[in-house]
This record gives C-alpha cells, structure tokens and sequence, in this order.
C-alpha cells in the first residue's frame, strides 16, 4: 500500500467519531476433502474443508485481508466476484490476466478494501473448473448505524446454489478440451452444498436435504447465489412470497415474486415472511434454458423451509418448478428490477456515451487435429469472433511494466462482419481467430455495451460478468439489436445496476458504465461455458479458450507478495493475524 494511502488509513481509525475503520483478517486453507453426495464419494477442493466454503462477513468500507494457502495440486486463484478492487487490481484474482496462480504448497495475501459496497457478493477459484467446489459467500454490511432501505430482518441466512458433478471436475473440462466437444452436463444441482431429494438410479438421497430452520411470524434476509458454473437457475419456496431488495450488492425497488431468477455469478437478496403457523414447505432450483439445442442439467434441487415446532411427521407442501424453457417468467422477473434511485442511492446512469461497443457472443469452431471426437475442431467461445488465448504472463503485470509482445490493442469494437446474427443456422463462418487482444477505454470516459446473441453453432443464454465495476442494464431485447429503434426505449431513470448479466437466448442486453478505475485490469468474464472462457479487460474487451500453463511466479510478483507478507506481519504484531 503507498505510504499516504497507509497514513490516510491511519488517521481515518484514530478518529472514531468521523469514521469507523477495520480490518478483517480471514485464513483459506485450500485443502481436499472428501465429500459423499448421490451414493458415491470422491475428494473435493475446498477452503477449510468446507463446501461451500465459509462466509466472508465485512463492513462498507472495511479492508480486507485473506490469506490463501494453496495445500492441494492444483495451482489456484481466489476472485472476489463484484469486489470493485479499486487501486486493487493485483487482488482481483482472474489466472493469468491480474495475477500468475499460486502453486502447490505457497501462499499468497489478498489485500482490498470495500469502498462504498454493501450487499452480497461471492469468492469463488479462478483457475480451471475448481470454482465448482471452490466458493463461498461475500456478505458486506452497511456502516455501523446506517439502516437498510428496508424492513429489519429478524434474521439472515445464506443460500447458495451450485452444481454437483460426480466425476472429478477436472477430468470433465480436460476431457471436454481432447475430444473437441461440450464438457459433460453436471449430474445435480445443489442448495447449500445438498442436492436433496433427486432420483437416481440405485440411490436414495433422503439425507442429501438441506433443511432451512424458520419461526412463525419472522422476517428473514435470504442472500440467495448462484455458484454454479454453467447455468441459470429459478428459485422458489412452496406456499411463500418473496420480495426482493437487492442484486448483485445493488438496492432495487422492493417487489414481490413468487420466483427469482439468478444466473451464473449474480446474488439476490430477498425477505421471506414467515406468514405460516407451522409445517414444511419445499425450497426448489431449478433449470431455465430456452434453447431446445442446449444440454443442461435437468435435475431439481431441493431443500425444505422448516418451521420451528413441526412434527417429523408432517407432510411436506410440494412446488411444481417452472419448466425449464419459462421464458415469460424469466422476463417477468428481469424486467421487474429497477434501481431504488433514491437520494442516498441515486442511479449515476450515464446519459451520454464516449465508447459504443457491439460485442457478439457465441460459440464458434477452432481446428484440433488432435480432437479426433470433434473431427478435427473444437468448440470454443467467442466475442467478435476472437478466441482468446491465455498468455504465460499476467496481463495486468504485462500492463504495468510495459512488457511487449503479451497483448495487442487491436481488438475490434464492432463484429467484423454484419449479418443476420440470430439467425439459425448463422449467415457467418464459425470459424474464429485466436488471440490476446484489447480495447483502450480512456480514464473516466462513458461505455455502452451491447452484447448481442448469435445463431453460429446454437443460441443461448450467456452469463456476462465485469470485473472492477458495476453497470447499468438500460434495454434488452429479442432478435438483433437496432440501434435506430431500440437506444429510444433505453431506460436512463432507473435501470437495474448489475456486475454480472445474461445476453438473453438469441436476442441482446446493453449496459452502461464509466470506466473510473484507474490502474485496474477489469475482465468481463462469461463463466466458463462449453470449455471457453470469454474475456475483456479495462483498457482492453477479449474473446477466450482455456489452457492450462503452468509458471513460476515472476520476480515482480513475488516481491508483491512479499510486500502483502510484510503488511501482514506488521498488522500481526498490532493485535492479531486472524479472528473469528
């Protein structure tokens, strides 16, 4: 940390009646565990033996320090999805774009600071596919005596959905990337690390179910995260309204629902009113896919809201799920969410724009000759037709000492081609380009981004996450995008303000930002999807293919962290490391 940042710090903590400081120190233990889930047992990655991992718990404001030690053989990294990171970058997480990953048997510091969020967040590995096990909830509160723009819940739980495969995660993307070809499905979906009762063959999961403990009369905060790598889920408890108060760490207007949609990386907040006098009522996650082409995983998870003083006995009240291709409802839902825009927690729109992008967002083919099950070629993803390569030095560090030949900043703004591009099958080749390319944006200029859908390979819905800022969702929409026609009903008032967003199966969504993180490599991310990672960083928007690369971390880096060591010590001999 620069020293008059440090001093900065230390003026702020020794005058309590301005402000209130902190720092909270957290130990992750990345170790294996063994874990049992659908009649069958196979070692996990887990933090702390933990699955999911413990809660982050913080305040607005706080710092943070984690201290991550990488105890399996894995090389691992920690991204804190929706942390701003701002004059953070090194901390973000993201493999090989802000930090090469810590090896087997080190450590590394995390060191952040919550400026101006509240709300609930998700960690979760960046490295791979060992996010599958590999997260946990971030739950920042509001200052000491500053209210929510709500009721006062009289309790708060945590509710993380996820996916379960049974075979070893690894093995499934390393197989996907051989034979050229989608990785398998996963085998269920998880509430809280349970997948509950599901049927499969020769197995009874009767003791796989995550059982929610409530009072009558009660109102509890659920901070609802979808953990899980490739898909879209809907939420929702037999017998029981929900209103929602935030997304992704945002206030929304408060408004009830009887189901929540959450995609791949984004957090809901919603007050349950425990409105019954007793009995069991089931919680359901389920799949929203509304591309007929698209494998997903069908299986419901399951868990039961249990009221205090119910008999064993009791029947459980059942829910019937949306189907899996409930677009009405999906749209329902998305296009309730508006910002509270109120005068403490105004919605900073940008009403006017520097830098108009058009990304499409797809599938596409690379050649493989060794992918002798995808006839040669391989599906990748796509933005503009880029596939990115991942470089053997971290971009953010490539950035920072202007180290040549690990990017270029060529990567196009528009598609190189226009065409029909929902159409199916696609007027484009799908065929694509490879490379580590970026897009300049200038300090503090304004962004649109439109993220259009396209037919090349199959339609569907894409989780689209930015790191290092928040954004506004001004429009959405089916089919492509006119900017003629579709800017004019663009909603600047009070749009919904997101970190992580689904492009809609064959249609767009455009958002807005300003880009006021300076130093900070900001990657957006489509969560790793058919054995691609898409990518886009601050100064720079990139199209992504996994690869492995195993390095040593450079000389710059292992000073860093001995810088983060130092600091850790230093905070060490003031009172304490860790706390509880």
């Amino acid at each position: 940390m620069d020293s008059w940042v440090r001093m900065l710090v230390f003026i702020a903590c020794i005058v309590p009646p301005l402000v209130e400081c902190k720092v909270r120190h957290y130990k992750f233990n990345v170790v294996l565990k063994n874990t049992t889930r659908l009649c069958s047992s196979k070692p996990i990655v887990t933090v702390n033996g933990k699955f999911p991992g413990p809660t982050l718990y913080a305040r607005e404001d706080d710092t943070v320090l984690v201290k991550v030690r990488n105890l399996v053989n894995h090389n691992v990294t920690i991204h804190w999805h929706g942390v701003r990171q701002i004059r953070t970058g090194w901390a973000d997480g993201p493999a090989y774009i802000t930090q090469c990953p810590i090896l087997p048997g080190q450590s590394y510091v995390y060191n952040f600071t919550l400026t101006g969020q509240r709300g609930t967040l998700l960690w979760h590995a960046h490295v791979n596919w060992l996010r599958s096990t590999l997260h946990g909830a971030i739950v920042i509160l509001p200052k000491l005596g500053v209210p929510y723009p709500f009721p006062k819940p009289d309790k708060e739980l945590v509710v993380i959905l996820g996916e379960w495969w049974k075979s070893d995660t690894e093995d499934v993307i390393n197989e996907a990337l051989k034979s050229g070809l989608a990785p398998n499905v996963s085998d269920a979906h998880t509430i809280n690390g349970l997948p509950g009762t599901v049927s499969v063959a020769n197995c009874s999961t009767q003791a796989d179910v995550y059982k929610l403990p409530v009072e009558s009369g009660k109102t509890y905060l659920l901070r609802i995260i979808n953990a899980a790598l490739n898909e879209e889920l809907f939420f929702k408890i037999a017998g029981h309204l929900l209103t929602v108060v935030e997304v992704d760490a945002s206030y929304v207007k408060p408004f009830k629902t009887d189901t929540i949609l959450v995609a791949p990386g984004q957090t809901t907040n919603a007050l349950l009113t425990t409105d019954q006098n007793s009995g069991k009522y089931t919680i359901v996650a389920s799949t929203f896919m509304d591309s007929p082409v698209v494998a997903v995983d069908n299986l419901t998870a399951t868990a039961t809201l249990h009221y205090t003083g119910t008999l064993a006995t009791t029947p459980t009240v059942l829910i019937t799920p949306p189907p899996r291709n409930a677009t009405q409802v999906a749209n329902n839902f998305t296009k309730a969410l508006k910002s509270l825009n109120s005068k403490k927690y105004p919605a900073n729109v940008p009403l006017t724009v520097d830098h108009s992008l058009l990304f499409t967002v797809g599938l596409g083919i690379n050649p493989c000759p060794s992918c002798t099950a995808g006839n040669g070629s391989r599906v990748v993803a796509a933005v503009n037709n880029v596939t990115f390569v991942m470089p053997t030095t971290a971009l953010l560090q490539a950035h920072y000492f202007n180290t040549q030949g690990v990017f270029t900043t060529d990567f196009p703004g528009n598609p190189p081609q226009v065409y029909n591009y929902t159409a199916t099958p696609a007027a484009a080749s799908s065929q694509t380009t490879n490379g580590t390319k970026v897009y300049r944006l200038p300090f503090n200029s304004t962004v649109q981004v439109v993220l259009q859908d396209t037919g090349v390979i199959a339609p569907e819905s894409h989780p689209i996450h930015l790191h290092g800022f928040n954004f506004f969702v001004v429009g959405s929409g089916v089919g492509n995008y006119d900017p003629k026609t579709d800017a004019s009903n663009f909603n600047l008032v009070d749009p919904v303000e997101r970190n992580t967003i689904g492009v809609p199966t064959g249609g767009w969504v455009a958002f807005r930002f300003r880009a006021d993180n300076p130093g900070k490599k900001s990657v957006v991310l489509a969560l790793p999807f058919r054995g691609a990672y898409n990518m886009g960083v601050k100064d720079g928007i990139l199209g992504g293919q996994w690869e492995r690369n195993r390095r040593r971390p450079s000389y710059a880096e292992r000073s860093f962290e001995r810088i983060q060591r130092s600091q850790a010590k230093e905070d060490n001999e003031k009172g304490g490391w860790f706390f509880k």
